[in-house]
C-alpha cells in the first residue's frame, strides 16, 4: 500500500513554503530553484520530492530537465479545507462572545 505524505506536514516547513512561493510565478527546474536558497542542491531535491509525494507539485519532463510547477487543483483541495476551519472557528468564537454576554448580563 502506497503511504502519502501529508500535506499540512508538507507546506509545514519554511523552505517547502518559499519553494511554493517561487512556483507561483512558474514553472522551474531543481537548479533554478536551489539558487534561492543556502542549502545544497540535494537539499532542495529533498523538499522538491516531499511536495511532490503530496501533489503539491507537478513534474514535467523538458528535454533531459525536469520542471516543477504548481498542481493548481491541489492548492485548491488545502484553501478550501482552510475555509471550511476559518468558518467553523469564527462560529466557535460567535458562540463564545454569545455565552460571555450571559455571563456578563447574569452578573447585573
Amino acid at each position: 500500500m502506497e503511504t502519502r505524505r501529508d500535506v499540512f506536514q508538507a507546506i509545514a516547513d519554511p523552505t517547502r513554503r518559499a519553494i511554493i512561493m517561487l512556483l507561483t510565478v512558474g514553472a522551474m527546474t531543481p537548479n533554478a530553484l536551489a539558487e534561492h536558497f543556502n542549502s545544497s542542491r540535494q537539499a532542495v531535491s529533498k523538499h522538491l520530492q516531499i511536495l511532490t509525494e503530496c501533489e503539491i507539485l507537478k513534474q514535467e519532463q523538458q528535454g533531459r530537465e525536469i520542471r516543477y510547477h504548481l498542481n493548481a487543483s491541489k492548492m485548491n483541495e488545502i484553501e478550501k479545507w482552510l475555509e471550511q476551519f476559518k468558518q467553523l472557528m469564527s462560529k466557535r468564537f460567535n458562540q463564545l462572545d454569545t455565552v460571555l454576554k450571559q455571563l456578563k448580563n447574569n452578573k447585573k
